[in-house]
Protein backbone atom coordinates (compact mmCIF):
# COMPACT_ATOMS: atom_id res chain seq x y z
CA UNK A 1 0.00 0.00 0.00
CA UNK A 2 1.34 3.13 -1.33
CA UNK A 3 -0.94 6.33 -0.42
CA UNK A 4 -1.79 7.08 3.20
CA UNK A 5 -4.30 9.73 2.69
CA UNK A 6 -7.70 9.09 2.01
CA UNK A 7 -7.85 11.38 -1.11
CA UNK A 8 -5.22 9.20 -2.53
CA UNK A 9 -6.94 5.68 -2.23
CA UNK A 10 -8.51 4.13 -5.42
CA UNK A 11 -11.86 6.65 -5.85
CA UNK A 12 -15.13 4.91 -4.09
CA UNK A 13 -18.35 5.08 -6.28
CA UNK A 14 -19.93 7.54 -6.21
CA UNK A 15 -22.19 8.37 -3.17
CA UNK A 16 -25.87 7.77 -4.47
CA UNK A 17 -28.33 9.77 -2.07
CA UNK A 18 -31.55 8.09 -3.02
CA UNK A 19 -35.11 10.12 -2.40
CA UNK A 20 -35.95 8.66 0.88
CA UNK A 21 -32.84 10.33 2.27
CA UNK A 22 -33.08 13.52 0.48
CA UNK A 23 -36.83 13.64 1.99
CA UNK A 24 -35.51 12.51 5.51
CA UNK A 25 -32.62 15.07 5.33
CA UNK A 26 -35.39 17.95 4.26
CA UNK A 27 -37.95 17.39 6.67
CA UNK A 28 -35.09 17.60 9.67
CA UNK A 29 -34.29 20.95 8.02
CA UNK A 30 -37.60 22.28 6.74
CA UNK A 31 -40.32 20.62 9.17
CA UNK A 32 -38.73 22.08 12.71
CA UNK A 33 -38.90 25.58 14.00
CA UNK A 34 -35.78 27.23 14.20
CA UNK A 35 -36.07 28.34 17.26
CA UNK A 36 -35.50 25.68 19.47
CA UNK A 37 -33.22 24.10 16.51
CA UNK A 38 -33.51 20.68 15.21
CA UNK A 39 -31.56 17.91 17.24
CA UNK A 40 -30.86 14.89 14.83
CA UNK A 41 -30.00 11.45 16.25
CA UNK A 42 -28.26 9.06 13.41
CA UNK A 43 -27.94 5.26 14.41
CA UNK A 44 -28.26 2.05 13.00
CA UNK A 45 -25.92 -1.08 11.92
CA UNK A 46 -22.56 -1.15 11.21
CA UNK A 47 -21.73 0.02 7.55
CA UNK A 48 -25.03 0.87 6.79
CA UNK A 49 -24.00 4.90 6.04
CA UNK A 50 -24.95 6.33 9.24
CA UNK A 51 -21.43 8.99 8.19
CA UNK A 52 -22.43 9.49 4.57
CA UNK A 53 -26.40 10.72 6.35
CA UNK A 54 -25.00 12.52 8.24
CA UNK A 55 -22.59 14.47 6.07
CA UNK A 56 -25.95 14.83 3.67
CA UNK A 57 -27.67 16.27 6.61
CA UNK A 58 -25.03 18.77 7.64
CA UNK A 59 -25.12 20.00 4.00
CA UNK A 60 -28.95 20.37 3.97
CA UNK A 61 -28.82 22.06 7.26
CA UNK A 62 -26.30 24.02 6.25
CA UNK A 63 -28.88 25.72 4.01
CA UNK A 64 -30.89 27.14 6.37
CA UNK A 65 -28.66 27.90 9.19
CA UNK A 66 -24.87 29.57 9.12
CA UNK A 67 -23.49 26.62 11.49
CA UNK A 68 -24.37 23.07 12.79
CA UNK A 69 -22.69 21.49 15.71
CA UNK A 70 -21.75 18.14 15.29
CA UNK A 71 -21.44 15.54 18.12
CA UNK A 72 -19.50 12.65 17.31
CA UNK A 73 -19.21 9.66 19.55
CA UNK A 74 -17.95 6.78 16.98
CA UNK A 75 -14.29 6.85 18.75
CA UNK A 76 -13.04 4.09 15.94
CA UNK A 77 -14.04 6.25 13.10
CA UNK A 78 -14.73 9.57 14.04
CA UNK A 79 -15.86 12.39 11.69
CA UNK A 80 -13.69 15.26 12.19
CA UNK A 81 -10.93 13.68 14.65
CA UNK A 82 -8.22 11.47 14.98
CA UNK A 83 -9.49 7.87 16.42
CA UNK A 84 -9.94 7.53 20.25
CA UNK A 85 -11.69 10.91 20.45
CA UNK A 86 -14.94 12.09 21.53
CA UNK A 87 -16.07 15.64 19.99
CA UNK A 88 -18.33 18.18 19.36
CA UNK A 89 -17.53 20.12 16.09
CA UNK A 90 -18.77 23.41 14.97
CA UNK A 91 -19.21 22.95 10.87
CA UNK A 92 -19.97 26.34 9.02
CA UNK A 93 -19.20 25.14 5.34
CA UNK A 94 -20.63 22.39 3.12
CA UNK A 95 -18.72 19.13 2.20
CA UNK A 96 -18.80 19.40 -1.90
CA UNK A 97 -17.32 15.05 -1.53
CA UNK A 98 -19.54 13.08 0.47
CA UNK A 99 -17.03 9.93 0.31
CA UNK A 100 -14.08 12.24 1.95
CA UNK A 101 -13.51 12.88 5.92
CA UNK A 102 -11.90 15.74 6.69
CA UNK A 103 -10.19 16.92 10.22
CA UNK A 104 -11.30 19.95 11.91
CA UNK A 105 -10.39 21.42 15.37
CA UNK A 106 -13.59 20.64 17.66
CA UNK A 107 -14.94 23.40 20.29
CA UNK A 108 -14.41 20.26 22.78
CA UNK A 109 -12.83 17.39 22.99
CA UNK A 110 -12.28 14.47 24.94
CA UNK A 111 -9.42 11.52 24.45
CA UNK A 112 -11.44 8.18 25.13
CA UNK A 113 -8.20 6.15 23.83
CA UNK A 114 -9.49 3.45 22.20
CA UNK A 115 -11.60 2.38 18.98
CA UNK A 116 -14.59 0.68 20.74
CA UNK A 117 -16.80 2.11 23.94
CA UNK A 118 -16.46 -1.50 25.23
CA UNK A 119 -13.57 -0.65 27.11
CA UNK A 120 -15.23 1.53 29.40
CA UNK A 121 -19.11 2.30 28.92
CA UNK A 122 -19.54 4.27 32.11
CA UNK A 123 -16.26 6.64 30.88
CA UNK A 124 -17.85 6.43 27.15
CA UNK A 125 -21.60 7.81 28.08
CA UNK A 126 -20.41 10.27 30.96
CA UNK A 127 -18.00 12.02 28.30
CA UNK A 128 -21.12 12.03 25.79
CA UNK A 129 -23.10 13.40 28.51
CA UNK A 130 -21.05 16.31 29.51
CA UNK A 131 -20.42 17.08 25.29
CA UNK A 132 -24.32 17.30 25.11
CA UNK A 133 -24.35 19.64 28.02
CA UNK A 134 -21.33 21.73 26.75
CA UNK A 135 -23.81 21.77 23.33
CA UNK A 136 -26.84 22.65 25.63
CA UNK A 137 -25.00 25.52 27.35
CA UNK A 138 -23.59 27.19 24.66
CA UNK A 139 -25.69 26.46 21.59
CA UNK A 140 -29.41 25.18 22.62
CA UNK A 141 -32.17 27.48 24.08
CA UNK A 142 -30.02 29.81 26.21
CA UNK A 143 -30.91 33.46 27.16
CA UNK A 144 -29.82 35.48 24.10
CA UNK A 145 -29.64 39.00 26.18
CA UNK A 146 -26.68 36.90 28.39
CA UNK A 147 -24.88 36.01 25.21
CA UNK A 148 -25.55 38.64 22.77
CA UNK A 149 -24.81 37.42 19.37
CA UNK A 150 -25.28 34.06 19.72
CA UNK A 151 -27.75 32.31 17.80
CA UNK A 152 -28.82 28.75 18.53
CA UNK A 153 -27.53 26.03 16.46
CA UNK A 154 -28.69 22.23 15.01
CA UNK A 155 -27.10 19.23 16.40
CA UNK A 156 -26.29 15.72 14.47
CA UNK A 157 -25.30 12.81 16.36
CA UNK A 158 -23.20 10.32 15.18
CA UNK A 159 -22.92 6.82 16.40
CA UNK A 160 -21.20 3.58 15.84
CA UNK A 161 -22.88 0.58 14.87
CA UNK A 162 -22.42 -1.24 17.46
CA UNK A 163 -26.15 -2.11 18.29
CA UNK A 164 -26.24 -5.36 19.84
CA UNK A 165 -25.44 -6.46 24.01
CA UNK A 166 -24.14 -4.01 25.48
CA UNK A 167 -23.83 -1.45 22.72
CA UNK A 168 -27.34 -1.76 22.48
CA UNK A 169 -27.79 -0.66 26.04
CA UNK A 170 -25.27 2.17 25.67
CA UNK A 171 -27.85 3.72 22.64
CA UNK A 172 -30.63 3.47 24.60
CA UNK A 173 -28.86 5.50 27.26
CA UNK A 174 -27.76 8.35 24.61
CA UNK A 175 -31.17 8.21 23.21
CA UNK A 176 -32.92 8.90 26.60
CA UNK A 177 -30.31 11.65 27.73
CA UNK A 178 -29.56 13.53 24.76
CA UNK A 179 -33.60 13.46 24.06
CA UNK A 180 -33.65 14.41 20.21
CA UNK A 181 -36.21 15.79 18.42
CA UNK A 182 -35.44 13.50 15.74
CA UNK A 183 -34.58 9.92 15.51
CA UNK A 184 -33.11 8.90 12.19
CA UNK A 185 -32.66 4.75 11.97
CA UNK A 186 -30.96 3.45 8.63
CA UNK A 187 -31.88 -0.39 7.99
CA UNK A 188 -30.84 -2.62 5.71
CA UNK A 189 -31.98 -6.02 4.63
CA UNK A 190 -30.89 -8.39 6.76
CA UNK A 191 -33.32 -7.87 10.24
CA UNK A 192 -30.93 -9.56 12.52
CA UNK A 193 -28.51 -6.60 12.35
CA UNK A 194 -31.14 -4.39 12.78
CA UNK A 195 -32.38 -2.06 15.79
CA UNK A 196 -35.51 -2.87 17.11
CA UNK A 197 -38.61 -1.60 15.22
CA UNK A 198 -40.70 1.29 16.67
CA UNK A 199 -39.07 3.71 19.60
CA UNK A 200 -37.16 1.23 20.90
CA UNK A 201 -35.31 2.93 23.16
CA UNK A 202 -38.70 4.14 25.04
CA UNK A 203 -40.58 2.43 27.78
CA UNK A 204 -43.59 3.69 26.84
CA UNK A 205 -44.90 5.77 24.40
CA UNK A 206 -47.68 7.93 26.33
CA UNK A 207 -46.76 11.89 26.47
CA UNK A 208 -44.00 11.71 23.88
CA UNK A 209 -43.16 13.44 20.51
CA UNK A 210 -41.26 11.11 19.00
CA UNK A 211 -40.29 11.98 15.24
CA UNK A 212 -38.91 8.66 14.15
CA UNK A 213 -37.64 8.36 10.55
CA UNK A 214 -36.53 4.91 9.28
CA UNK A 215 -35.04 4.58 5.93
CA UNK A 216 -33.11 1.56 4.17
CA UNK A 217 -29.27 1.99 3.25
CA UNK A 218 -28.42 3.59 0.30
CA UNK A 219 -26.19 0.44 -1.66
CA UNK A 220 -28.43 -1.70 -2.42
CA UNK A 221 -27.31 -5.17 -4.63
CA UNK A 222 -29.09 -6.54 -7.62
CA UNK A 223 -32.66 -7.58 -5.97
CA UNK A 224 -32.60 -3.64 -4.66
CA UNK A 225 -32.00 -5.36 -1.50
CA UNK A 226 -30.12 -2.99 1.20
CA UNK A 227 -26.36 -4.28 2.21
CA UNK A 228 -23.75 -3.21 4.62
CA UNK A 229 -20.57 -1.97 2.44
CA UNK A 230 -17.65 -3.60 4.13
CA UNK A 231 -14.77 -1.64 5.22
CA UNK A 232 -11.32 -2.45 6.07
CA UNK A 233 -11.51 -0.71 9.93
CA UNK A 234 -8.33 -0.61 10.60
CA UNK A 235 -6.80 0.50 7.25
CA UNK A 236 -9.39 3.59 7.88
CA UNK A 237 -8.03 4.14 11.10
CA UNK A 238 -4.48 3.99 10.33
CA UNK A 239 -5.07 6.16 7.46
CA UNK A 240 -7.04 8.69 9.57
CA UNK A 241 -4.30 8.54 12.08
CA UNK A 242 -1.50 9.40 9.35
CA UNK A 243 -3.82 12.30 7.82
CA UNK A 244 -4.05 13.89 11.77
CA UNK A 245 0.57 13.80 11.36
CA UNK A 246 0.45 14.84 8.60
CA UNK A 247 -0.61 18.11 9.79
CA UNK A 248 2.70 18.59 11.28
CA UNK A 249 4.05 19.95 7.84
CA UNK A 250 2.83 22.58 5.18
CA UNK A 251 0.28 21.45 3.13
CA UNK A 252 1.98 22.37 -0.08
CA UNK A 253 5.27 20.00 1.36
CA UNK A 254 5.32 16.90 -1.35
CA UNK A 255 3.95 14.21 0.88
CA UNK A 256 2.20 11.87 -1.22
CA UNK A 257 3.02 7.75 -0.38
CA UNK A 258 3.85 6.44 3.60
CA UNK A 259 7.93 6.57 3.27
CA UNK A 260 7.68 9.79 2.65
CA UNK A 261 5.79 10.48 5.87
CA UNK A 262 7.76 8.56 7.66
CA UNK A 263 11.12 9.77 6.57
CA UNK A 264 9.44 13.26 7.15
CA UNK A 265 8.17 12.59 10.85
CA UNK A 266 11.59 10.89 11.37
CA UNK A 267 13.57 13.36 10.29
CA UNK A 268 10.86 16.25 12.46
CA UNK A 269 12.62 18.52 15.07
CA UNK A 270 10.41 17.23 18.22
CA UNK A 271 8.96 19.50 20.64
CA UNK A 272 10.93 19.46 24.06
CA UNK A 273 8.84 18.77 27.55
CA UNK A 274 9.95 19.16 30.44
CA UNK A 275 8.90 15.96 32.46
CA UNK A 276 8.23 18.08 35.04
CA UNK A 277 5.61 19.97 33.41
CA UNK A 278 3.17 17.00 33.06
CA UNK A 279 1.73 14.45 34.43
CA UNK A 280 1.28 11.01 33.08
CA UNK A 281 -2.12 8.90 33.26
CA UNK A 282 -2.39 5.70 31.84
CA UNK A 283 -6.15 5.45 31.34
CA UNK A 284 -6.62 0.98 31.24
CA UNK A 285 -4.00 -0.15 32.96
CA UNK A 286 -1.59 0.33 35.99
CA UNK A 287 2.02 0.84 35.28
CA UNK A 288 4.90 0.45 37.91
CA UNK A 289 6.56 3.71 38.53
CA UNK A 290 10.06 2.41 37.07
CA UNK A 291 8.31 1.59 34.09
CA UNK A 292 6.04 4.45 33.22
CA UNK A 293 8.80 5.78 30.62
CA UNK A 294 9.36 2.68 29.17
CA UNK A 295 6.18 1.93 28.25
CA UNK A 296 5.49 5.86 27.03
CA UNK A 297 8.02 5.81 24.23
CA UNK A 298 7.44 4.80 21.14
CA UNK A 299 3.96 5.87 21.99
CA UNK A 300 0.83 7.79 20.85
CA UNK A 301 -0.69 9.90 24.19
CA UNK A 302 -3.65 12.72 24.14
CA UNK A 303 -2.47 15.98 25.28
CA UNK A 304 -4.72 17.29 27.79
CA UNK A 305 -5.39 20.20 30.02
CA UNK A 306 -6.79 19.72 33.34
CA UNK A 307 -10.01 20.83 34.58
CA UNK A 308 -10.81 21.96 38.06
CA UNK A 309 -14.40 21.20 37.07
CA UNK A 310 -15.82 18.15 39.83
CA UNK A 311 -16.12 15.89 36.97
CA UNK A 312 -12.34 15.81 36.27
CA UNK A 313 -12.66 15.37 32.54
CA UNK A 314 -9.65 16.90 31.37
CA UNK A 315 -10.24 18.49 27.72
CA UNK A 316 -7.47 16.94 25.00
CA UNK A 317 -6.29 19.23 22.61
CA UNK A 318 -4.85 16.76 19.99
CA UNK A 319 -2.05 13.59 19.50
CA UNK A 320 1.37 13.47 19.98
CA UNK A 321 3.69 10.76 19.39
CA UNK A 322 6.52 10.51 22.49
CA UNK A 323 9.82 10.20 19.67
CA UNK A 324 12.11 9.61 22.67
CA UNK A 325 12.88 10.01 26.66
CA UNK A 326 15.74 11.50 28.18
CA UNK A 327 15.42 11.26 31.91
CA UNK A 328 19.09 12.69 32.67
CA UNK A 329 17.87 16.00 30.86
CA UNK A 330 14.49 15.43 32.15
CA UNK A 331 12.72 15.84 28.66
CA UNK A 332 10.14 14.41 26.75
CA UNK A 333 10.44 14.17 22.59
CA UNK A 334 6.95 14.97 21.03
CA UNK A 335 5.94 15.15 17.73
CA UNK A 336 2.28 17.18 17.55
CA UNK A 337 0.29 19.09 14.75
CA UNK A 338 -0.56 21.21 17.93
CA UNK A 339 0.39 24.99 17.78
CA UNK A 340 2.68 25.85 20.29
CA UNK A 341 0.50 28.53 21.66
CA UNK A 342 -1.90 25.64 23.01
CA UNK A 343 0.70 23.35 23.67
CA UNK A 344 1.95 25.51 26.72
CA UNK A 345 -1.05 24.90 28.27
CA UNK A 346 -0.88 20.87 28.02
CA UNK A 347 -0.07 19.96 31.57
CA UNK A 348 -1.30 15.92 31.29
CA UNK A 349 -0.13 12.96 28.78
CA UNK A 350 -3.36 10.42 28.60
CA UNK A 351 -2.01 6.77 26.87
CA UNK A 352 -4.71 4.09 26.12
CA UNK A 353 -4.29 2.41 22.88
CA UNK A 354 -4.47 4.36 19.90
CA UNK A 355 -0.97 3.20 18.20
CA UNK A 356 1.20 4.53 15.55
CA UNK A 357 0.11 2.76 12.42
CA UNK A 358 2.43 -0.56 11.88
CA UNK A 359 2.91 0.47 8.12
CA UNK A 360 5.01 4.06 9.45
CA UNK A 361 7.53 1.62 11.74
CA UNK A 362 7.82 -0.84 8.58
CA UNK A 363 9.02 1.46 5.83
CA UNK A 364 11.69 -0.27 3.67
CA UNK A 365 14.87 1.49 3.45
CA UNK A 366 13.57 3.93 6.50
CA UNK A 367 15.03 3.40 10.22
CA UNK A 368 12.51 4.34 12.47
CA UNK A 369 13.10 6.60 15.64
CA UNK A 370 10.05 5.16 17.57
CA UNK A 371 11.84 1.63 17.44
CA UNK A 372 14.99 3.07 19.36
CA UNK A 373 16.14 1.71 22.67
CA UNK A 374 17.08 5.38 23.56
CA UNK A 375 15.52 4.81 26.60
CA UNK A 376 16.94 5.53 29.97
CA UNK A 377 15.79 3.62 33.33
CA UNK A 378 14.28 5.30 36.06
CA UNK A 379 15.98 6.09 39.79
Amino acid sequence: MAAYMPQTENPSPAIYIPREWSDAADSIAYDSNTSPPPIAFICGAKNCGKTTFSRHLVNVLLQRYKKVVYLDTDVGQPEFTAPGFLSLTVVDTLTPDLTIPCLKTPKRCYFFGDVSSKRDPTAYLKYITTLYDYYRKEYYMFNESEIPGQTELPLIVNTPGWVKGIGYDILVDMLKYITPTYVVKINISFEKKNLPAGAFWLDNFEGVDVNLIEISSARQDSFNRSVLVQKDARLLRDLRIMAYFRQCFPSDLNITIIKELAQALGAHPPYQVPISSVKIRHLYCQVPSSEIFYSLNATIVGLAISSDASENLPHCVGLGIVRGIDTLKGLLYVITPVPPGILEKVDLFLQGFIQIPTCLLQVQGCMSPYVSANVLPTS
